[in-house]
């Protein structure tokens, strides 16, 4: 493994496509709100990008992909699409979680933000939430992947006195918005290709790749669709 490898990097898990090429120490992102449509931009950029610095797919080391929490099929693309171009190319995978992400993304110039909460809207009332530490300049995590009730989202957070919360379950929840509380607030802040690539990169150094075969998504979320009754009751009680 080289001290500088060449990574390529993407995100499928909001209605944002974005690709990122971490190369010598800098990570540079391309991305698009594409709604969902997913499936037919993800190729063309990640050619786009990879042309814009006159790579091709053989000279990355690895592949790393948002591996979730996030849209149900968002996630399958991105851990589809990189297990096709990693096998094809007879690369490594580097799974990477997006609440990590925006976490890592929440501590990026923010020397105050020491512990950082992570939640993300997951619908149903619900919502995808971790808890990241900064430590030695890294993001550690305190607490895994999870998923709480919106009702309980505000006292679950207190809970860990962090310094930051970053993501749309702040705006996605009408009864956080009365919520006193000492914690930043970062609403409009998400994950994406670019703090990927850098914790790919840290995870690369560490050797912490798998096979393509080995891959999977991290849905969090057991059941990822209602029955019709399950869809009436949730509208009824918002």
């Amino acid at each position: 493994m080289t001290n500088a490898p060449i990574l390529l990097a993407f995100d499928t898990a909001t209605d944002v496509c974005s690709v990122a090429l971490a190369i010598g120490g800098e990570i540079v992102e391309s991305s698009e709100t594409v709604g969902h449509a997913h499936s037919e931009r993800l190729l063309p950029m990640i050619d786009a990008l990879l042309a814009q610095r006159g790579l091709r797919l053989a000279d990355c080391d690895a592949i790393a992909f948002g591996a979730g929490p996030g849209s149900f099929t968002g996630l399958r693309i991105a851990c589809s699409v990189a297990q096709g171009l990693a096998w094809g190319a007879g690369k490594r995978v580097i799974p990477v979680g997006n609440l990590a992400a925006l976490a890592r993304r929440a501590c990026d110039g923010r020397s105050a933000a020491r512990r950082v909460v992570a939640a993300v809207d997951a619908r149903m009332r619900e919502a995808y939430w971790a808890v990241y530490e900064r430590r030695d300049g890294a993001c550690v995590e305190l607490a895994p992947p999870a998923l709480g009730a919106a009702a309980e989202l505000g006292a679950l957070i207190d809970r860990w006195w962090p310094d930051v919360v970053a993501g749309d379950a702040l705006d996605a929840f009408p009864e956080l918005a009365g919520h006193v509380a000492s914690w930043e607030r970062l609403p409009a802040l998400r994950a994406s290709a670019a703090p990927i690539a850098a914790l790919a990169l840290e995870a690369w150094r560490a050797g912490r790749t798998v096979a393509p075969h080995e891959a999977a998504p991290l849905y969090v979320r057991d059941r990822v669709a209602l029955t019709v009754d399950e869809r009436r009751a949730a509208q009824a009680a918002t």
